[in-house]
């Protein structure tokens, strides 16, 4: 993308997300675009920021969290810090997410047990009820 800003529109269409999402994050203070009376222009640096905003919401990662690791763009060493910071996050996330994925694993099992069983209830009362007939 080679132009330098971009209308709310233009970004709606490039990100699939909609002017009140940008307007949120605006507000929000994660994204500053230039304003012209009732303009807005978002610039590359604005277009990179939402990429890391909805590849963190994505994963799961809070507000704050892309807030801070956002923040820490700028610090002057070659992003380590926020290299660091979003790897610790990255860690504790997957953690979460395995552990989730876990847990609904065996909910799927214990469900799918309940409905053999039901299943089996089912057929057991209607080859009684065809016997009886």
């Amino acid at each position: 993308m080679t132009q330098d800003t971009m209308t709310i529109r233009e970004m709606c269409d490039l990100f699939e997300v909609t002017p009140r999402t940008l307007r949120f994050y605006e507000a929000k203070e994660l994204l500053f675009p230039i304003r012209e009376g009732q303009k807005r222009l978002f610039t590359r640096s604005d277009r990179a920021r939402l990429k890391l905003i909805l590849r963190g919401k994505r994963f799961g990662f809070s507000l704050e969290e892309i807030r801070q690791l956002l923040d820490l763009y700028n610090m002057g060493d070659q992003q380590q810090t926020q290299l660091r910071k979003t790897y610790e996050i990255a860690e504790k996330r997957l953690a979460d997410m395995e552990r989730q994925r876990d847990e609904l694993d065996e909910a799927i099992a214990e469900l799918k047990e309940q409905m053999t069983w039901g299943a089996q209830m089912i057929a057991s009362v209607n080859e009684r009820k065809n016997a009886a007939e």
